[in-house]
């Protein structure tokens, strides 16, 4: 029922925003995307734990029983909950970022329409519909980039996104099909709890849905797409991509692949493991020898996410919790550093890091949040990415340790990068010939940093109040592969 009047109210405040005047968008805006942020952490309040089915089930319905048979339901789990409530809670801290904005209208109705494709996606229960909202989420993305991107290269960008996405995508929407052709039915539940495809089915059908999740990422060599996008789009564009976007194909290997399809994941898993140590080392090599800002975390996302699936086909539960709470950790950490970058460039207009030095004499209280949240970059223990990178180096190393080597390295580079750039922003001489503006971070932006802050420290300090509410839908995971990664 939370579920419900969630997307209901969600669904009523975009339509009501459109015909309203600035003030009254700004005031209810804040709070639809406020009350839908309340009641994520309801549903995350009373989910129960001990309960591996899915939860908060919506009444199926059926458009036409003779046309596909096309019944859809929404429910949540311990892996989709996760998902939903990070997607609230960005969005609702991009409203208040975007509150001076001068075309906040437009603005705000794209936000909400993609938080309310996300949370579509994250809860369909159906395979067709899961398609639907996963390609749709591309129009209100692609169109932030569009209108609000920064400079002249933007249309180039949004076009390598949609080219990536949709192209690695029209393989999975004809498995889709031929998935109804095989069984007579879209319900994602039927293929969880019975059907088996022959490992011929599986190979081909896997690889369709790889194509389209790994693209998402992404995954080398779909990832030409992203830093070009990172630069180009806004400060909320970024946030939203990395935050959330990126997890779209980490949640689809989850929720899809592994569960319908674990001969093949077992067959194409040394295949994914050279490709993601490809991405790993690519992604953080180039990261150092970046200039501009936005790009460096750019492809620090890249080397993180692919981390990420190297712990999804690793083949045991430690892999697949560190995947998860990593994949919660990144939205944390890299939307705050998005939002750091973006208050920069507010203040100075530029992303080049040879205009930037002495920070820390002008801004203190920047530097502080900017050294807590590089420090989670780079797995800090304390912080929430040093449980999800230890859970997933830990499971690496028990399927290969010559894999565990170039992951680790990985994590070596990032630390590289992370404090190279931290170092050069902070510290050092001043640079007044350019930055000429003396203001540290405003109270908005104080707001911002320490809601990302709160969940990072949280997750860092108490892993296990996450992973518990993981342990029974990790447990139905492995019961469906039966053995096969045991």
């Amino acid at each position: 029922m939370l579920l419900k009047t969630g997307l209901f109210g969600l669904t009523l405040s975009l339509l009501s925003i459109i015909f309203n005047t600035i003030v009254s968008i700004k005031r209810f805006s804040l709070l639809s995307t406020g009350v839908v942020l309340v009641i994520s952490i309801l549903i995350f309040r009373i989910f129960d734990v001990n309960s591996a089915i899915f939860q908060f089930i919506f009444e199926s319905y059926c458009f036409d029983k003779h046309f596909l048979s096309l019944f859809y339901s929404f429910g949540l789990d311990g892996l989709s909950i996760y998902f939903y409530l990070l997607t609230s809670f960005l969005v609702f801290l991009c409203v208040i970022f975007i509150w001076n904005e001068k075309n906040f209208k437009e603005y705000v109705i794209l936000l909400m329409f993609l938080e309310l494709l996300l949370i579509l996606t994250f809860s369909v229960l159906n395979i067709f519909l899961f398609y639907i909202f996963f390609e749709c989420i591309l129009i209100p993305i692609y169109s932030i980039i569009v209108i609000w991107g920064s400079r002249e290269k933007k249309i180039r960008a949004s076009y390598l996104l949609f080219f990536y996405t949709v192209c690695c995508s029209l393989p999975f929407l004809i498995s889709i099909f031929y998935i109804y052709t095989l069984s007579g039915t879209f319900n994602f539940e039927y293929f969880f709890v019975g059907y088996k495809f022959s490992l011929e089915e599986q190979c081909f059908l896997w690889f369709a849905f790889f194509l389209s999740f790994s693209s998402k990422i992404p995954m080398f060599p779909f990832h030409i797409w992203l830093p070009e996008a990172h630069v180009e789009a806004p400060t909320v564009g970024s946030v939203l991509l990395a935050g959330i976007l990126l997890k779209l194909g980490v949640y689809g290997f989850l929720r899809y692949c592994l569960l319908m399809f674990p001969d093949a994941c077992t067959f194409f898993s040394p295949i994914v493991n050279v490709l993601c140590i490809f991405g790993l080392l690519s992604a953080s090599l180039s990261a150092i020898k970046q200039t501009d800002l936005k790009k460096i975390i750019a492809y620090s996302s890249i080397a993180h996410m692919n981390l990420v699936v190297l712990g999804v086909f690793s083949g045991n539960i430690l892999g697949i919790s560190g995947a998860i709470l990593q994949s919660v950790s990144h939205g944390f950490v890299s939307s705050a550093l998005f939002f750091l970058i973006g208050i920069l460039y507010s203040r100075y207009h530029s992303r080049y890091l040879f205009y930037y030095g002495g920070i820390i004499h002008i801004m203190p209280l920047y530097s502080v949040f900017f050294l807590f949240f590089t420090m989670s970059n780079i797995a800090l223990p304390g912080t929430s990415s040093f449980i999800g990178e230890f859970l997933l180096l830990l499971s690496v190393f028990n399927e290969s340790v010559i894999s565990s080597l170039f992951a680790g390295l990985s994590v070596v580079l990032s630390g590289a990068y992370s404090l190279w750039l931290y170092n050069r922003i902070v510290f050092g001489n001043l640079k007044t010939e350019y930055l000429k503006m003396y203001l540290d971070i405003s109270l908005k932006e104080f707001v911002i940093l320490f809601f990302l802050f709160l969940p990072s420290l949280y997750l860092g300090l108490l892993p296990f109040k996450f992973l518990d509410t993981l342990h029974l839908s990790l447990s139905q995971i492995f019961i469906v592969i039966n053995g096969l990664y045991l």
